[in-house]
């Protein structure tokens, strides 16, 4: 791997990273679309609370599931795609000679960043699958927290069950919106395969997007108290 791909894949992990610590613990933290819905996710959870039928919040709850292992199972199909693209490693460095644009790779460089992807990938399986997990969870917990008909409970046990679920439910959706962004990233990846120059104009242009949606978007004015 010559100097600027080194560079440039030092670039992509460093945006990564950054991002993901000004979104979730930086001082960005709380003034984007994210931390938005997490205030709607205690709402929700707290309007359940005092209904007696809750059919809305399971189907609800249903649907974050799907969406979430739809997600999971597309990471399982990619990372299986990588694999497959290994034992054309040589055909894909012979086509990238022609490039006009770019020197060429090699089969060792293409099966790396082949690689490289596959981790990805990887990365975001676990954390949709952590994710399914605490939705599954969070089913439970609702279930748990006490009918409004219920005298023999006092207000302090529910309201102990209330925020139960709506944290866990939180947490859940962190995890899934960790996941969707290294999927976002992944895309910014297969830059690199056009050369490292490639690389790093991918990975501006992928922060530039996700940025301007969690932060700058219509649908963050509209949810944003």
């Amino acid at each position: 791997m010559e100097t600027a791909d080194g560079v440039a894949l030092a670039i992509f992990l460093v945006v990564w990273l950054g991002y993901n610590w000004l979104n979730d613990h930086g001082p960005l933290a709380g003034k984007g679309l994210s931390s938005a819905m997490n205030v709607q996710r205690g709402r929700w959870m707290e309007v359940m609370s005092r209904r007696d039928l809750r059919m809305i919040d399971t189907a609800i709850m249903a649907g974050l599931q799907q969406g979430t292992a739809f997600f999971a199972s597309a990471c399982i199909f990619a990372i299986g795609g990588c694999f497959a693209l290994l034992g054309s490693a040589e055909r894909i460095a012979t086509i990238s000679a022609d490039l006009p644009f770019y020197a060429g790779l090699d089969r060792a460089l293409v099966e790396l960043k082949l690689l490289g992807l596959v981790l990805i990938f990887a990365y975001a399986f676990f954390k949709f699958g952590w994710a399914y997990r605490l939705f599954n969870y969070c089913s439970i917990l609702i279930g748990a927290v006490p009918m409004p008909s219920d005298t023999t409970v006092d207000a302090a046990t529910r309201e102990r069950a209330v925020l139960k679920a709506a944290r866990l439910n939180q947490i859940a959706g962190r995890n899934f919106n960790t996941g969707l962004r290294a999927i976002f990233f992944a895309l910014a990846y297969l830059g690199w395969f056009l050369g490292p120059y490639a690389l790093v104009l991918s990975t501006t242009l992928v922060v530039a997007i996700i940025a301007q949606r969690q932060y700058r978007s219509p649908a963050r004015a509209a949810v944003h108290d």
